[in-house]
């Protein structure tokens, strides 16, 4: 994928990077509507264990082809701060925005988080 790289640290693990086609988000957003890129930043045991993180999450179609834009030194300081090892930023050449964890690029505020109907109310017992 284009944009990506990684960085074998001295303990042996890697830090991978990537920069992805952002979902969708918003009320009306389509699949790839904005053609926005974020850069993902993975911290894991080795490069295959960081893609199947990321594909373990939804982003199926996670590659890393050569070594392009390997992690700053600054990338990997964020990444290997942050307790899940996983995070994410829109503009990846703007140094004031912050690092956002991975979970706040995945939610999908178009659709609600339960549905509640009529039934909602029934004890378990008579499901």
């Amino acid at each position: 994928m284009s944009g990506g790289g990684y960085t074998r640290l001295p303990g042996g693990s890697v830090v991978v990077a990537l920069s992805l086609p952002r979902p969708p988000h918003g009320a009306r957003g389509g699949l790839y509507d904005c053609g926005c890129r974020v850069r993902v930043l993975v911290h894991a045991v080795n490069r295959q264990r960081a893609l199947t993180r990321l594909r373990n999450l939804g982003l199926r179609a996670v590659y890393l082809r050569g070594n392009t834009k390997p992690p700053t030194p600054d990338e990997v300081t964020a990444v290997l701060h942050h307790p899940d090892g996983l995070v994410w930023r829109e503009a990846p050449e703007d140094d004031t925005e912050s690092w956002h964890p991975i979970r706040a690029l995945l939610r999908n505020p178009a659709r609600p988080l339960r549905e509640e109907g009529p039934d909602d109310d029934r004890p378990a017992s008579a499901a």
